[in-house]
């Protein structure tokens, strides 16, 4: 359980050991894996900004074992949409409580929650922040999130944020050259005449 009251609290040694011990990754929505931005019509809610390249890291944690849930207040068929082409199956929606929804995801897959981590952007993921064995968060996040949060991103949310955190973790297991081996090694043939 995340005990500090601020990053720089936490030695970085500390925080990468804690980093490569992860097993389960909850993800808020609006703030964090978009740009908060919220385009609603006559019909509700019609788009959300999210970021491919946060979705490719999303998926390299999956690739590597590492569990990711989405949990997030609200209901939306658009993060629906985005979590099936994603392929992820811990999708928690309309949560009224991030903390006890992480709490027993982790309980239920057999995780310690040590083993957890959070990531979110604003004031009602602090709770789940605050439970998870590692917090994080988006550059814009506020303040008090920030300083709450072990790691923090040099990207804003929706904008490569989350995929900054993914690299963090795989690094920090040394996982990242393995994870991102498929893109990276020459195609089959290559240099033969």
């Amino acid at each position: 359980m995340n005990t500090n009251t601020s990053a720089a609290s936490l030695p970085g040694s500390v925080r990468d050991h804690r980093a490569a011990t992860i097993r389960l990754v909850g993800f808020d929505v609006d703030g964090t894996l978009t740009d908060g931005r919220i385009i609603i019509g006559n019909q509700g809610e019609m788009a959300k900004f999210f970021s491919v390249r946060d979705g490719l890291g999303l998926r390299l944690l999956m690739d590597a074992g590492i569990t990711v849930a989405i949990i997030t207040a609200r209901r939306s068929e658009i993060v629906t949409q985005r979590c099936a082409e994603l392929r992820i199956d811990h999708v928690l929606q309309a949560v009224p409580d991030k903390a006890l929804a992480l709490t027993e995801l982790a309980g239920q897959l057999g995780i310690p929650m040590e083993q957890t981590a959070f990531m979110g952007d604003d004031l009602p993921d602090l709770p789940a922040m605050q439970c998870a064995g590692m917090a994080a968060c988006v550059a814009d996040a506020a303040d008090e999130v920030r300083e709450y949060a072990d790691w923090v991103a040099a990207e804003p949310g929706g904008q490569g944020a989350a995929r900054s955190f993914a690299q963090y973790l795989l690094k920090s297991r040394r996982g990242w050259t393995a994870a991102i081996e498929r893109f990276t090694r020459a195609p089959t043939g290559a240099g033969q005449a």
